[in-house]
Order: C-alpha cells, then structure tokens, then sequence
C-alpha cells in the first residue's frame, strides 16, 4: 500500500440505518463504523468486543483512529472525537475540518445523500471460521474510518443529513470566494504576456 500502511490492512464497508451517520451543523458527524453479527458481502462477521483491546492500546499511547476520505492515507479529512463499542457495533463521532477542501466536499456529499457509507481499516489479529466458511473477527486492530462511496453491508442504510446553518454556510463560501480570488490573481501574475 505505502510506507505508512502496512500491507496487511483491510478494509469493512459499511452502509446504516436511519440512526446511523448523521451530519449535524454541516461538520459533526456519528454512526456505526461497523455492526456487530452482521455478515459482509467478503463473508465476515465481526464479534462484539473485537475493537476492545486496539481501542484500549490507542487510549494508552495517545494515538486515535484516523478519518480518512475512501481509505486514502494521504487523505485525512477530520477527526474521530469518539470511538466506542457498544452493544450494535462500533460507534464513531467527530468532525469534518472545515479547512480541509475534502471535508468541505464530503459534508456536501453526505448532506445531499452521495456518500452514505463508513468502512473501517484494520488488521485481523484473531478470527476463526465457523460452519459455513465465513470468517469471525474475534479481535481486530483498528487503524482508521474512513468515508466512503461503496459500503460492503447492504442491508444498513444512512439517514438524511442536517444542512449547515446559514450563517457559518455563507461565511466559509464568502472566504473560499476570497481564497480563490486571490489565487486566481497570483496565478494571473505569474503568466508571461
């Protein structure tokens, strides 16, 4: 993959319910980054306490888990405030940062129902099979949630996005306006005549 990411790490799409990822004020967003029992169209299934002791790992060194934009490391696009298990699955909630094109384009693409999906990367450390070949995630390392367009779950669905308020919305294109100009302008000097 990259120098980054080991080449072990996979991925677990997953698309919700009406409960699950949810835009607030344009840039706070929750769901469930993964269901516990549910089976995914790789034939996995991962068991509830799986995320447990990575989370626990990460709390002790101080690192958190990564919002990434469709499992692109070189695309962070905010911050996981929360990320817990709880008795469904693997509940996440944070931000879109507001500075990052990227997490400008996201929250648009969530609010207007393009993007509905969350998928984690993460590398197995125990999993067994059970009667019928699928895989059970007994313990997982969790390296990041990312956004993304095709969730691997099916079944789950997101629900419609809150818009931003009118006041923040009018301020950030006002200076994304005033950005591009100015780039616009420097880019105009720099041409030859």
């Amino acid at each position: 993959m990259n120098e980054f990411f080991p080449d072990c790490l996979e991925t677990k799409f997953a698309r919700f319910d009406a409960e699950a990822l949810q835009v607030t004020d344009g840039f706070e967003i929750a769901g469930y980054a993964s269901l516990f029992g549910s089976c995914d169209q790789g034939g996995d299934i991962v068991e509830k306490g799986a995320y447990a002791a990575s989370l626990k790992r990460l709390a002790a060194t101080g690192r958190r888990v990564r919002m990434l934009w469709q499992h692109d490391p070189t695309e962070p696009i905010g911050i996981w405030d929360d990320v817990r298990e709880d008795t469904r699955g693997l509940l996440v909630k944070g931000r879109l940062l507001r500075d990052v094109a990227r997490a400008r384009e996201a929250a648009a693409l969530i609010e207007a129902g393009a993007i509905d999906g969350l998928s984690i990367g993460y590398r197995t450390l125990r999993a067994t099979k059970d009667g019928q070949g699928r895989r059970l995630l007994s313990e997982v390392e969790l390296w990041e949630v990312s956004l993304v367009t095709f969730p691997m779950l099916p079944d789950a669905r997101v629900s419609a996005a809150t818009k931003a308020k009118a006041a923040g919305t009018d301020a950030d294109l006002r200076d994304l306006a005033r950005a591009l100009e100015a780039t616009r302008a420097s880019l105009a000097a720099r041409e030859p005549r």
